[in-house]
């Protein structure tokens, strides 16, 4: 009874200090973008093609590319032009229709979904001839509006790592909003996996090099919920709350694994528990979990890992450029 008291104790701790740095903003759940994009009717309705175009709920990246592949540049065209919100988020679509399509959003969007708090995924760099591309995955209270920080990150990241290298700052997913029960729990975690497994999907299928995914806090149950769909050859986590995973191994990856956490996180403090879908498990940084710890004696706080001079902006970067 004593250890069932302990672990419900910090199954309840989780729930309070994961997003600690969240503010006090709201505890109530919040909802993901469901059901069809604005403008799908009018897409699905269009036959000036002389033929059905590709169904945005049903159709694999792989078959959107081989739909646009199929077509000319003046077709293509028309298509972003008059169905932006489709073409600017269909995974598979070419990169620069997609920036073409999503340009009221500003430059180099590559995605943008306008629906509840508001989607984004912005680009750093030469993507479509980039011999290297990575995706930051953010975590809590990040959205359309909130995404200049991740951006940032990106920009940090794409300089440091060279002009061969770019970086999509990808607020992809519906994050937890303040302090509440969706910070302690897999649930948006669980439909962001199936967003970014698609989005990785789509970038393989536009024929861009395999990603690495740097994923921060929340974000890192992201990627540990996306690790056995997603082509990624490497994910990098830091200030993980755990990957809901017992060890490298149950991430069921062929990607490599690395971790890294300050001393100076408050992430530390959070027990790294899983107890009745509180908690998300592990410490990745743990000798046990199996992955390849990165120096952060330097980092000064939970948000600063993208910090130029710090130690693990430099490792972050040679990975990113395939030199480590």
């Amino acid at each position: 009874m004593r250890r069932f008291r302990k672990t419900l104790t910090a199954a309840v701790l989780t729930t309070l200090l994961v997003g600690s740095t969240a503010g006090w903003a709201s505890a109530s759940s919040e909802s993901a973008p469901s059901g069809p994009l604005p403008g799908t009717a009018a897409w699905l309705a269009d036959s000036s093609l002389g033929k059905q175009l590709p169904d945005p709920a049903t159709a694999t990246p792989s078959e959107v590319a081989a739909f646009f592949a199929g077509l000319t540049d003046a077709q293509q065209r028309r298509l972003a032009e008059d169905h932006p919100t489709v073409v600017g988020n269909l995974d598979g679509t070419p990169v620069s229709l997609r920036y073409e399509a999503n340009g009221p959003a500003g430059d180099r969007v590559l995605a943008y979904d306008p629906r509840g708090r508001g989607l984004i995924a912005r680009v750093v760099g030469d993507l479509e001839h980039a011999a290297h591309v990575s995706v930051i995955v953010p975590g809590s209270d990040i959205d359309a509006s909130t995404s200049d920080g991740t951006a940032q990150w990106a920009a940090d990241l794409q300089e440091e790592a060279g002009d061969d290298t770019a970086v999509i700052a990808w607020a992809g997913y519906t994050t937890p909003s303040g302090i509440g029960p969706d910070l302690a729990t897999g649930r948006l975690a669980g439909t962001g996996a199936e967003r970014l497994a698609r989005f990785t999907d789509g970038l393989d299928a536009a024929g861009l090099p395999d990603p690495s995914l740097f994923c921060h806090s929340y974000g890192s149950v992201v990627c540990g919920l996306a690790a056995d769909d997603t082509d990624a050859g490497d994910i990098v986590v830091m200030g993980s709350p755990g990957m809901r995973a017992d060890d490298v191994t149950a991430l069921d990856t062929d990607a490599r694994v690395w971790a890294a956490k300050s001393p100076d996180d408050w992430i530390d403090r959070v027990p790294h528990v899983e107890f009745l879908g509180l908690g998300h498990g592990a410490d990745p940084t743990a000798p046990g979990f199996g992955a390849r710890v990165l120096p952060a004696d330097d980092v000064p706080a939970h948000d600063a890992y993208f910090t130029p001079g710090t130690s693990t902006l430099t490792a972050f970067a040679a990975i990113a450029g395939g030199d480590l």
